[in-house]
């Protein structure tokens, strides 16, 4: 009867260690991998905040950001080096028309944060279609010349401009006179130059017949979200919830990016002013309270006008001839 006591402890003592263990290997939170468009910045926060808040660990995961390298994020997501990756709408579109494992899964703002724009003061630029045979100052983006004659052509120009790689500061150029006109991301370059003082002309795409577009999100692959529905749904529902935190508290949100940065950002006032711009102009959350969501409408006109003016090409590099189904790019269903 003493043995078999003892053996009946022992057996106790040893099944209680192994669920223990199971508990464990259960509740080990799962990794994920984000990788970004650029070094952090304000597009970044809500990822920045749900990670120091501790919104993804209450979801089981393990985030891992992933810094900002020469590879496109959605390259790295579509070669499943990452997991999820900060991208924008018309690089999501063309990846995948090109057969990318690429899809748009959240969408960080709601409307386009991009402008054209030239030096404030000139008097021969009044409008779009003042732009033509002047200099534009690119970036090398198959669709940048479809934007920019579009903008011309629709305010009655030619479209005709000289186009050159920039080598240097846009805003430079700008000033040393060496282009005429470039392109910016208003809610972080353009508030930069506001801090600065410097004088800038903009022109709003959306005002010059040119689709609006949700200038930044968020992607991943079909392959991962396949066989990783329930962590892909915890970390894009977390994610919402981080930046709907930094819209609802943006000085403490300012302060958790800086400081997940590891030394990135050094200049607060950048960063908080730019917070405020994302707030104010209804950016990171609309006027009707959307956070997140992917606009089909949005998705559908900028795609139509990408294949329309043969930026939609295939994996051979063809230009597409048919119309592709626009909704198999992109899903909100994780928000669900």
């Amino acid at each position: 009867m003493l043995l078999l006591t003892r053996r009946q402890t022992i057996f106790t003592a040893i099944a209680a260690s192994l669920a223990g263990r199971t508990a464990f290997a259960q509740s080990a939170p799962a990794k994920v991998r984000i990788a970004l468009d650029w070094t952090p910045n304000t597009n970044h926060i809500g990822i920045y905040v749900a990670k120091a808040k501790g919104f993804y660990a209450d979801a089981g995961l393990d985030v891992e950001i992933l810094p900002f390298t020469d590879t496109s994020a959605g390259t790295l997501v579509s070669n499943g080096v990452a997991d999820f990756g900060i991208s924008s709408e018309i690089e999501t579109l063309t990846q995948r028309a090109g057969g990318g494992d690429v899809k748009m899964v959240y969408g960080v703002v709601q409307t386009e944060t991009a402008r054209l724009i030239f030096k404030g003061g000139r008097d021969d630029i009044k409008s779009p279609k003042d732009l033509d045979g002047k200099t534009y100052g690119g970036f090398g983006g198959t669709w940048e010349s479809a934007l920019i004659s579009a903008m011309i052509r629709n305010d009655g120009g030619k479209g005709d401009v000289k186009t050159v790689t920039l080598g240097t500061s846009a805003y430079e150029a700008l000033d040393n006179g060496s282009i005429d006109f470039t392109l910016e991301i208003y809610t972080w370059e353009g508030i930069a130059a506001e801090l600065e003082n410097r004088k800038i002309g903009r022109f709003h795409y959306s005002d010059y017949g040119i689709p609006d577009e949700q200038t930044t999100v968020i992607v991943s692959s079909d392959a991962y979200l396949s066989a990783n529905r329930e962590h892909a749904r915890a970390f894009i529902q977390a994610t919402r919830q981080g930046y709907a935190y930094s819209v609802d508290h943006p000085d403490e949100a300012c302060d958790l990016l800086i400081s997940g940065s590891n030394g990135a950002l050094m200049n607060t006032e950048l960063v908080k002013a730019s917070q405020k711009a994302l707030i104010e102009g209804h950016f990171l959350k609309s006027e009707a309270g959307v956070i997140g969501k992917l606009d089909p409408a949005k998705a559908e006109a900028l795609g139509g006008f990408l294949l329309e003016n043969g930026i939609l090409v295939d994996a051979n590099g063809a230009a597409l001839k048919e119309k592709p189904d626009f909704s198999t790019y992109y899903t909100n269903e994780l928000l669900d």
